[in-house]
């Protein structure tokens, strides 16, 4: 019964997934709706676009013009239009035959001011709330200040001040009490609240009388808090009790306090004194007792890249990454997404940096196995006579069936019936696994090829003068990435690399041959590994019982250039590191540390894709400025073009390999777009031209110059950008007053961001105004 069926279901093409011919993406926000977006659909019809290539339009924090801050995986952002709104959108497309690809942000969630329900629910109950296992949060840090407790970097100076200059406020509403900070509301422990009630209750008693019945369920309401299960306990029978009881408590204070002036009157006086008086820095004190039983630390925003302990999406504070690889962050995270492809409204998904996943293969496959799964049931139900269970065993065999057969040609059965997209930003000469259960990329490899052809390769050496020759520009690019991503580890992630330092030492101790290993080389090791890692991250899972020949290789480079760079360091110590992470286990390794090992390696592969994203993307990419329209993301700044022959061959392996990717020239995340690329592209073909132009330019604005610090500002790296960024956007006609001063608010803008990127005389963390 089962293999027909599920035959049957490849035979007739049910399995099969809708490819896109030409997609055309839509930015979602409230400045445009999904009412905006289904006037535009005649439009796009008439342009040849087959579907359209939505951005997130789940709930996300509140004014979010991106939606990569999902705050409610299971409702639509209602910023963005009513369920009436998005039918009517998806009807327009399907009257069309037009499909939908969805983007999907699997890695992380919003979680600033307060927009996260779910984390708002950790912050209040900490290791013991039923969304604690749902984030990536380490409950026992290295600080053991912070055991049991997240690290809450939003602060914008030192705790001590923004507590004694009275930006911290106390508030009571409907039963429970708040914290307020500029636009955030954090919620208060439950079982902390007795400091609140308990802080005036000799009043209150002197006030009411010890017989009074507000005042007996007054001290009973603060018997119950004192007897809440803690949030460090996290059996699951206690967690529901801890739910249950601190919301019965909350409504019996709500009703009380509704019911009795006195007690009204007496915690808001409370309140009042627990927000001090500024200049009387004892008068904090109560407040400051308060804050610290709670289930997170306040801090400033700055100490976050030394001691934050939860993941985020690279180092944004605001975004905190999900553990993806729990079934029960997998589902709830995926019900409407999925609900949505089963009732054919979203035709394809494209899956936003998998590169932070735990488990990024997995990962595709469960969402495929979801999708084959409904196929199946669908068919079953509309045959009808299958009791459910043989429904669901025969279902169960041809999932089985399938994860042994799932590959990417859609000519053969086991093709994903999924349209799955991955943002993954391939090296060069990296490969997209081939058994990987999707149909491509988003397209960046091929962004880079075409920009390539544009390039003139024959005047490489003259751009390379010119920009030496102005800029000074000597430092290899290779080792300009070295140096970025070395940065990136100590200002940024310097916490990520502290806890895998931690975790290696641990691991060292356990057998005699590493373990007079110190933690400061492994540490010192691991930065290097990292700094000279050739690609954003490996896939070793343990599943296989080898590690794959290109995750091996790339672990082995790596290790070996950072040998090369610090012929200091002894070469054991590197020795280890490859063996740890190539799964090479001890000869008398048992099972516990074997598993130690693997979930080192998973966690470390987890770290140097933000780690090279931020050094490569964000920061090396504004420092090498010989030719900026090659310093696109997935680009390579150092390769000068390539040749027409290169060109083809590349895409015929594409055409092999991954027929159906996405083969993008500019993408919501490019930094220029095509026309800009261009442009500058043009520069390679007029070497001598440019670099006469350059020396005219300079000459001519040298008298706008600046010294700030005993330098030049701006220096003339900077300058060679700000020319390049020039020739990109000038304009073709001669602009009005008004669209001029618009270009020069443009230019400005870019070059803050893009000095603060450089990260040489400013970053986002020490903006440096007079330069």
């Amino acid at each position: 019964m089962e293999t027909d069926v599920i035959t049957e279901l490849w035979q007739d093409r049910a399995l099969l997934p809708r490819v896109p011919v030409a997609t055309y993406r839509l930015q979602f926000s409230r400045a445009f709706t999904f009412s905006a977006a289904r006037q535009m659909v005649p439009y796009l019809e008439a342009l040849g676009v087959s579907d359209v290539y939505a951005s997130s339009y789940l709930a996300a924090r509140p004014g979010s013009l991106h939606g990569y801050d999902i705050a409610d995986h299971n409702r639509l952002n209602p910023e963005i239009g009513t369920e009436e709104d998005y039918e009517r959108f998806v009807a327009a497309l399907q009257d069309r035959g037009m499909g939908q690809i969805l983007d999907v942000i699997p890695n992380h969630m919003g979680i600033a001011a307060s927009c996260n329900p779910w984390w708002n629910d950790v912050l209040e109950n900490g290791p013991s709330s039923a969304y604690a296992e749902f984030f990536d949060i380490d409950w026992d840090p290295l600080k053991s200040q912070l055991a049991n407790k997240v690290l809450l970097p939003i602060l914008g100076d030192q705790y001590g001040r923004v507590l004694e200059n009275q930006e911290l406020a106390l508030e009571y509403a409907d039963g429970a009490f708040h914290l307020r900070y500029q636009e955030t509301r954090l919620p208060i422990a439950p079982r902390s609240t007795t400091l609140i009630l308990g802080h005036r209750l000799e009043s209150l008693t002197a006030t009411l009388g010890e017989a009074d019945p507000h005042l007996q369920e007054y001290q009973s309401i603060i018997t119950a808090l004192t007897n809440l299960p803690g949030r460090s306990e996290t059996a699951p029978d206690r967690v529901r009790e801890r739910m249950r009881e601190k919301e019965v408590i909350r409504r019996r204070l709500a009703r009380l306090v509704e019911a009795c002036g006195p007690v009204r009157a007496s915690i808001e006086e409370t309140v009042r004194i627990f927000d001090g008086k500024r200049g009387d820095p004892r008068s904090f004190d109560p407040l400051d007792r308060l804050l610290d039983d709670q289930a997170y630390r306040l801090a400033d925003w700055r100490v976050a890249a030394e001691e934050i302990n939860y993941r985020r999406f690279f180092d944004i504070n605001e975004l905190a990454a999900i553990r993806m690889e729990n079934p029960a962050v997998f589902r709830e995270t995926h019900r409407l997404i999925l609900q949505l492809v089963a009732e054919g409204k979203v035709t394809g998904l494209r899956l936003d940096h998998p590169d932070g996943l735990f488990d990024p293969p997995r990962y595709f496959l469960a969402l495929q196995r979801e999708r084959l799964a409904h196929v199946a049931c669908a068919r079953f139900d509309q045959q009808g006579g299958v009791a459910e269970p043989d429904r669901d065993a025969a279902v169960a065999v041809a999932l089985q069936r399938f994860d042994a057969t799932c590959q990417p040609d859609p000519a053969k059965a086991g093709c994903p019936p999924l349209y799955l997209l991955a943002e993954k930003i391939l090296a060069q000469g990296e490969r997209l696994p081939i058994h990987w259960a999707i149909h491509g990329t988003t397209g960046y490899e091929f962004l880079t090829l075409v920009g390539g052809l544009f390039v003139d390769t024959s005047h490489e050496k003259a751009m390379t003068a010119a920009c030496t020759a102005f800029a000074g520009q000597r430092t290899p690019y290779a080792d300009l990435v070295h140096e970025s991503k070395q940065l990136i580890l100590q200002v940024s992630m310097s916490s990520e690399l502290n806890v895998l330092g931690h975790a290696l030492s641990r691991l060292a101790e356990r057998d005699r041959h590493s373990r007079d290993f110190t933690l400061n080389s492994l540490t010192h090791a691991l930065r290097e590994v990292i700094a000279c890692f050739p690609v954003y991250r490996t896939y070793i899972d343990g599943r296989s019982p080898e590690v794959t020949l290109q995750d091996r290789a790339c672990v082995e480079v790596a290790v070996a250039f950072a040998k090369r760079r610090n012929p200091a360091t002894n070469v054991s110590v590197f020795d280890f590191v490859r063996d740890v992470l190539l799964l090479r286990y001890p000869e008398n390794a048992d099972e516990a540390y074997r598993e130690a090992q693997l979930a080192f390696v998973q966690k470390f592969q987890q770290v140097t894709a933000p780690v090279t994203a931020k050094g490569v993307e964000d920061t090396a990419c504004y420092r090498y400025n010989r030719l900026v329209s090659l310093n696109e993301v997935g680009g390579e700044p150092d390769r000068f073009g390539i040749s027409v022959e290169e060109f083809h061959r590349q895409c015929l392996s594409r055409q092999e390999k991954w027929p159906d990717g996405l083969s993008a020239t500019s993408t919501h995340d490019t930094k220029r777009s095509e026309d800009v690329r261009s442009r500058i592209h043009v520069l390679s073909e007029i070497p001598r031209e440019w670099r006469a132009a350059v020396g005219r330019w300079h000459r001519w604005n040298r008298r706008h110059a600046s010294e700030v610090d005993g330098r030049r500002a701006p220096d003339k790296n900077d300058e060679y950008l700000l020319y390049q960024t020039l020739v990109g956007a000038w304009p073709s006609e001669p602009a009005s007053e008004a669209e001029g001063a618009e270009l020069v608010g443009r230019i400005q803008g870019y070059m803050f961001k893009a000095l603060r990127e450089a990260k040489v005389h400013a970053s986002w963390v020490n903006p440096h105004p007079e330069y």
